[in-house]
């Protein structure tokens, strides 16, 4: 039987130019909004904090010293 991975939500290793897939799945979700962001348009993330952002926008204010 094949699994799909629609629907589901990978698990990624942020690295710092790339990911590696952990978990499969078609998206991962934003760490400062909840949203989910599809795989193929994935840009933003943290390797420190191990999170992705949906936006250019949402990592400047989630990583921007407080």
């Amino acid at each position: 039987m094949l699994v799909s991975n629609s629907d589901r939500a990978a698990r990624l290793h942020y690295m710092a130019n790339g990911f590696r897939v952990l978990t499969p799945g078609d998206h991962v979700v934003c760490g400062a909004s909840g949203a989910r962001i599809p795989i193929d348009m994935l840009r933003y993330w943290s390797v420190a904090r191990q999170q992705a952002f949906a936006t250019a926008q949402l990592a400047s204010e989630a990583l921007a010293p407080r």
